[in-house]
Formats: C-alpha cells, sequence, structure tokens
C-alpha cells in the first residue's frame, strides 16, 4: 500500500490506474477507523481492481463550536488497517494542500441540506460536498462508497453527482453496528460508561418504531410524538431531531411508506450521536 500525502502525486497515480484500464474506488474517511470503515472498504475491493481510502478531517465541514481540535486520530493504526485490507492508496493530504492560501470556491446543494443535521448545522454540508467534489477530481473512482449512517450526507453527495455530472458511481452501504446494536462511529470514543449505555436509547427507539410500524402504526407525526417522549424519558440525553422523512426526497412524511426513514439526532453528554432505519422491509 502506498501513502500518497500531495494531490498532485494523487492524480498522477489515479491517471496511471487509468491508463492501465484498472478501475478505482474511493473511500472517503475523517480516520479513526472502526468495523464500519473497513466494511466499506470490504466492499470498495468488491467493485474495483483499486482501492483509494482518503483520511481527511475537514475543516470546513465544522462549525466554530464543534469538535474539529478533538476529533480522535490513530494515523499509524488507521494505515496497518487499511493495509490489511488491501487498499492500495491511503491518501492523506493536509490541511494546506486540500485548501491552499486563496482557496475560495464552494460546492453547495440546496434543498437537501435543510433540514435534519442541516438545519443545526449550518454550513455543515457545503464543507462535505466540497471536500468530495475536490476528491472525486485528485482520485478520479470510478465509484466512491459511503456509510448509510450518514444518510443525508449519502443523499446530498448523490444530488450532487447527478446535477454536476461527476462520472462516478456512489455506492451506499448498510449501517454497521455493535453487538447491542449502538451504530459504530468515530465519536463513540467520547463517551464514558454512563453515556455509553445512555447511547443505546437511539437504537432502542428505532427498534421500536419499527415495531410499531409493523403492528399497523400509519400516523407519521404520532409516532414521532411517541418516539421522541421515550427517547427524552431514557436519560440525560438532549434531543437534537426525530423526524420521519421520505428517504429520497428527505421531505417530511405525513402518512408512512415503504419510503419513509425514522433519523434521529441526540446529543449523550457532549458527544452527538446519529442514527436512522427505514420504517418497513429491511433496515
Amino acid at each position: 500500500m502506498e501513502i500518497i500525502k500531495n494531490p498532485d502525486a494523487m492524480t498522477a497515480w489515479a491517471d496511471q490506474m487509468r491508463a492501465r484500464g484498472r478501475t478505482i474506488s474511493l473511500v472517503p474517511t475523517m480516520g479513526y477507523f472502526h468495523e464500519g470503515h473497513l466494511s466499506l472498504m470490504r466492499k470498495a475491493r468488491e467493485i474495483a481492481e483499486e482501492v483509494v481510502v482518503s483520511l481527511f478531517v475537514n475543516p470546513m465541514q465544522f462549525g466554530p463550536s464543534e469538535d474539529l481540535d478533538r476529533y480522535p486520530k490513530s494515523f499509524d493504526q488507521d494505515a496497518r488497517l487499511a493495509h490489511e485490507i488491501g487498499a492500495s492508496v491511503l491518501f492523506a493530504p493536509g490541511s494546506d494542500e486540500v485548501y491552499p492560501p486563496g482557496f475560495q470556491s464552494k460546492v453547495e446543494v440546496a434543498g437537501l441540506t435543510e433540514q435534519l443535521c442541516g438545519a443545526s448545522r449550518p454550513g455543515h454540508f457545503t464543507g462535505v460536498t466540497t471536500v468530495v467534489a475536490k476528491l472525486f477530481n485528485m482520485v478520479k473512482p470510478h465509484f466512491a462508497v459511503f456509510g448509510k449512517k450518514d444518510f443525508q450526507q449519502l443523499a446530498v453527495i448523490k444530488k450532487m453527482v447527478a446535477d454536476l455530472n461527476f462520472d462516478v458511481k456512489i455506492i451506499g452501504q448498510p449501517i454497521f453496528r455493535e453487538k447491542d446494536g449502538l451504530a459504530m462511529s468515530s465519536r463513540n470514543s467520547y463517551l464514558d460508561a454512563d453515556e455509553r449505555k445512555q447511547a443505546l436509547c437511539l437504537y432502542q427507539a428505532l427498534q421500536l418504531a419499527r415495531q410499531k410500524v409493523a403492528g399497523g402504526e400509519k400516523n407519521a407525526a404520532g409516532l414521532k410524538q411517541e418516539i421522541f417522549r421515550f427517547i427524552a424519558a431514557s436519560g440525560k440525553v438532549e434531543i437534537d431531531y426525530v423526524s420521519i422523512v421520505d428517504c429520497r426526497t428527505l421531505s417530511v412524511c405525513r402518512e408512512i411508506t415503504d419510503k419513509s426513514l425514522l433519523a434521529l439526532a441526540v446529543k449523550v453528554g457532549k458527544t452527538r450521536l446519529i442514527d436512522n432505519t427505514l420504517l418497513k422491509g429491511d433496515s
């Protein structure tokens, strides 16, 4: 596995692989790898001959009061894990290389970014789409693999790719969970023992909602209120949002359908966690 830190060197490598007729898949990450990340890399290995894993903690997607300075890092371990999975390249540019002096451009997707995490994290998705667009241009992948835990992010990136005619296929992979159901996240490392137990309220709420729908519940507003009350009663947590939306448009659902997605964002202690599930069919 090569470790590349310079964007021009990354693009030269990609040009060389494409000239040989090799297919490239990209797994964009911010590092501190867990099994969720590794599942994305395994999928990338299945669909392409060369796998590029990018590791870049993107300052543009963090707000002024968020956790940029303390976001967990483990470069040596990440490099080892990416190598063991069979990645061809670990692309780890610095901030000055991604956003050089004088950088002024942004990529923005309207509409899909105005609710859910976009409402409580202004500017977040502009940071995401800008850096992902730059990664696509640097790495020139045929495929890019993202996790469905960040469901809104996945929808926004798909929209950007369609609107701007990026020649890359976006692959969404299921949420990877701990044995007790907690969605894997690098930010789980912030949780102490009590907070870790409280965090299970997200998965428990998703399971409760699916049970209610399986039992015949069709009213989205009523189900949303019940889930809100369940989470609020489950411990010292701060609810950002409980939303039931159409998984294609992210518009609010009035009635539960096979396209209805329950999305949650909750702060446990100082740690903001997100999770989601389709309310019917495979979650």
